[in-house]
């Protein structure tokens, strides 16, 4: 088995398009964001360049949100 560090290239005859990826997520310190499980709450902490990890301030609970940031949108 073969490993393509590329990946699938789609023919360019083909009716499927390719996924288009979303942009990746990036919050700063202050930012308001919601999460679907936890909800409202208030970035208080970026690890790294913001893309390993975020400590986020739910009021009641502090909570470590990784990356990929699918279920927290900043407001």
């Amino acid at each position: 088995m073969t490993k393509f560090a590329a990946g699938r290239r789609p023919l360019p005859t083909s009716p499927f398009k390719p996924r288009a990826q979303a942009p990746p997520k990036h919050f700063a310190v202050g930012d308001r964001v919601t999460h679907d499980a936890y909800g409202l709450g208030r970035v208080i902490d970026v690890e790294g360049d913001g893309d390993t990890a975020v400590l986020v301030d739910f009021g009641a609970r502090q909570e470590r949100i990784t990356q990929p940031y699918t279920a927290m949108f900043k407001l």
